[in-house]
């Protein structure tokens, strides 16, 4: 199912890519764009983890780099019932986390060093199963080309505006050019809202299965969020959905309920509602 949805969404996002390249220059672009396309979708599927650590600038660590957190996540993947996922950290002081890659047997599980500060082990672990959960889930997949492919959308939009065929087609090439700018961010935007906000609650539940701790892991969104609202990170909004919880600043005013709308992470109140309510079942 997760490939199917992956193939779905690498047909969605490369029709938008092809109308893009069409707004802007017409036929000839649209047949560049698709071969670009076609290149750069299997680009993203085969190395689109790689580019996501690069986003976030993090770096593959072994055993002995930290072997507290190396053995933690052995542990986890053991209890699941998965292989051993390469293990990295980002240099942020936020504490966040992610998971990428196209399969469990090429999983990447990355931590922030703000994140190995923050929490007591207890926490740490349910982080370290929640991620996990998104692998066991295989659900990271479409996450990862998600990243990858809305980066490149949103990139081709803003230089067919400035450099492209619109300019010369009047005002209504103007006016659609300015539309394709806002729009197609924006759709990208969706996209990634629709898959991660049904992904996180999974994850979650999966996470707090893995350890039967499910407190443990409430607390830790919890500190995770006031966390990334003190410490904005620095990471290409493309790549945020990816992190457990919203790494960019949702800011406040007048605006603010209208972003609100457009996170790509549900409330963290409901998920640690969830959680809390998994916890009283077991108990």
């Amino acid at each position: 199912m997760s490939y199917a949805k992956t193939f779905g969404l690498m047909a969605l996002l490369t029709v938008l890519f092809v109308g893009i390249a069409g707004v802007f220059g017409g036929s000839n672009w649209m047949v560049g764009a698709l071969v670009f396309a076609a290149i750069f979708n299997f680009g993203s599927y085969w190395f689109s983890d790689r580019i996501v650590l690069r986003m976030y600038r993090a770096r593959v660590i072994e055993r002995a780099d930290a072997p507290e957190l190396y053995e933690l996540v052995d542990e986890l993947r053991r209890r699941a019932g998965l292989p051993m996922p390469t293990v990295a950290i980002a240099p942020s002081e936020q504490p966040n986390a992610f998971a990428t890659g196209r399969s469990p047997e090429r999983a990447v599980v990355c931590v922030t060093q703000g994140l190995l500060r923050a929490l007591s082990r207890d926490q740490l672990a349910g982080v370290l199963a929640h991620e996990l959960g998104h692998i066991k889930n295989r659900d990271m997949l479409t996450g990862t080309v998600a990243a990858t492919m809305s980066a490149a959308i949103v990139t081709v939009a803003r230089i067919g505006f400035w450099f492209g065929g619109s300019r010369d087609r009047g005002a209504i090439g103007a006016v659609s050019g300015l539309l394709m700018l806002i729009l197609a961010p924006l759709a990208a935007l969706l996209i990634r809202m629709a898959i991660s906000r049904t992904g996180e609650f999974r994850a979650d539940r999966a996470g707090a299965e893995i350890t039967g701790r499910p407190l443990e892991l409430a607390s830790a969104l919890e500190r995770l969020e006031a966390g990334a609202r003190r410490t904005p990170m620095q990471v290409n909004p493309a790549a945020a959905h990816l992190a457990i919880v919203n790494p960019l600043r949702v800011g406040g005013g007048p605006g603010a309920a209208f972003s609100s709308l457009f996170r790509s992470h549900p409330p963290t109140e409901e998920r640690v509602r969830r959680l809390e309510e998994m916890s009283g079942r077991s108990a």
